[in-house]
């Protein structure tokens, strides 16, 4: 077929023998892939694992200062990633989009990837190489075991009766790390940087729980040899469509299978305890430190709560996309409240200026060139609402602070549950609980008292009079439409505190 003489010309492929075709303004490896090391192994890779922690890895050997430092994937659940990395050497793009301009690096330091369930084999082979140092995980919070592993989940099952097959990540960690000890191999660092608080030790908790279903000693010897760092990560990332794949082909001709759209900024806050050496990720702007858990505190009642608090009004309002919701002054109002209040309950942060940290926030969500989806934000309520928000609802009450704005992303909650928007149109809520959940938000209308008693997600919460009285006002304000609650916030007699009401 031939192309009109205006025609783009088509996109070149995203292959090690194409780099040179692509357009000067992409960013491509010059380092020698073939001389990095595998010493890190990444389980669950995604877009954000991609656009975050395999991004540092590649600025060090960009840097030219090390090659020890190449990672391999695996997947657990989903063969889609090993297909769309198949065809190109495991090269993928990524593009940073700032508010006025794109920048797009081709990310070559992934040197391989296994899907786990093709050959479980291959995968165990890796993690006891010796020359894996540092096993990185992204599997998602809901993925580690709330207390002992459930005995009769078949993956659990697996990891104890077939260890040579696990079920589980925590499985595979645990199998390697017996045939590394039984060779006298030492064992690797497992550094989590999923977005669960303290990380690191739920990592640890997970993997000491599998190995004491199999083997008492050998959850000993990982409790004395294995190093569990905590780490806060720190990069929005949303989903890519088809659409923005082809808008990539057209508009810098680069035609990835499946390439990451991210921010320009970028955090991740490493706990310094490693048992098999550090990588120098500090040459390329990761910040190692003693205690992690002011950053990470800082991160998910900051960063995580407001996007709770802007995706459920703003899903409510008929918003679908941050940006969109932003540019409304109600919802970007309600959002810088909601921050003003979770930071005054902070205490200080070091190296970080909470003010200015908040604006870098309103700004990140209100770029327009980086649409991430309300939907996807309101994903697992369920789960993040009770880590991110709830926890400065229960500091704001226990101090008796301002709380306006975090009451009524409480109550945008229990409203986007009963399942529609302000307009009438349907809601379909991505979570685990949500039948449960809708049907307790529904049955109590503007009374929370169905939900804090029978959703077992608030604690002691749930008894509290006082913020029964407070939910109840913020159901009933938005009754009367979410933008106009987020509005009314800004009036000092409304939505405030229920006087003389008991806690």
């Amino acid at each position: 077929m031939s192309s009109s003489p205006d025609a783009a010309p088509a996109a070149v492929p995203l292959t090690p023998d194409r780099l040179d075709d692509l357009h000067p303004a992409v960013d491509v490896p010059a380092y020698d892939r073939d001389a990095l090391v595998p010493a890190v192994v990444h389980i669950g890779v995604g877009g954000f694992h991609r656009a975050h922690q395999a991004v540092y890895f590649d600025d060090l050997a960009r840097s030219g200062r090390s090659t020890e430092w190449g990672v391999v994937g695996v997947g657990l659940h989903s063969p889609r990633m090993r297909d769309a990395l198949a065809g190109q050497d495991n090269l993928y793009a990524v593009v940073e989009r700032g508010p006025e301009t794109d920048q797009v690096h081709v990310v070559g330091v992934l040197t391989d990837y296994h899907y786990a369930p093709d050959d479980p084999g291959a995968v165990l082979d890796r993690l006891a190489d010796p020359r894996t140092r540092l096993v990185t995980l992204t599997i998602t919070g809901t993925s580690y075991p709330q207390g002992e592993p459930d005995r009769d989940d078949p993956d659990v099952v697996a990891d104890v009766e077939t260890p040579s097959t696990p079920g589980t990540a925590f499985g595979f960690l645990v199998e390697a790390l017996a045939r590394r000890r039984a060779a006298g191999v030492g064992p690797f660092t497992v550094l989590s940087c999923d977005n669960v608080q303290h990380n690191g030790d739920v990592a640890r908790a997970a993997v000491l729980a599998t190995a004491r279903l199999r083997d008492a000693g050998l959850a000993e010897w990982i409790a004395e040899h294995v190093a569990f760092p905590s780490s806060m990560v720190d990069r929005i990332t949303p989903e890519t469509t088809p659409g923005e794949r082809e808008a990539i082909a057209r508009e810098h001709g680069l035609d990835d299978t499946w390439p990451v759209i991210t921010e320009p900024f970028s955090q991740w806050i490493v706990e310094d305890c490693f048992c098999a050496g550090r990588p120098p990720l500090e040459e390329v702007g990761v910040q190692f430190v003693d205690n992690v858990t002011p950053y990470e505190v800082m991160k998910t009642r900051l960063l995580n709560g407001s996007h709770c608090a802007l995706a459920y009004l703003g899903h409510l309002a008929g918003f679908r996309t941050t940006d969109e919701a932003m540019a409304d002054p109600r919802m970007r109002g309600f959002v810088e409240g909601y921050l003003e209040e979770v930071a005054a309950l902070l205490l200080a942060v070091p190296g970080i200026d909470l003010a200015a940290y908040r604006a870098t926030l309103v700004e990140r969500f209100s770029n327009a060139r980086l649409s991430d989806g309300l939907d996807r934000l309101a994903r697992r309520g369920s789960t993040k609402v009770p880590s991110y928000v709830l926890p400065s609802l229960q500091q704001a009450l226990d101090q008796d602070r301002p709380r306006g704005h975090v009451v009524l992303a409480t109550a945008a909650w229990l409203r986007y549950l009963r399942g529609t928007d302000y307009a009438g149109a349907p809601i379909e809520i991505a979570d685990a609980e949500a039948d449960r959940l809708s049907q307790l938000a529904r049955a109590g209308g503007t009374d929370p008292h169905p939900f804090l008693e029978g959703s077992g997600l608030f604690g002691t919460l749930g008894d509290s009079a006082r913020l029964a009285a407070e939910l109840t006002a913020a159901l009933q304000a938005l009754e009367e439409g979410p933008l106009e609650a987020a509005e009314r916030l800004r009036a000092p007699d409304v939505l405030t505190q229920a006087e003389g009401t008991a806690a």
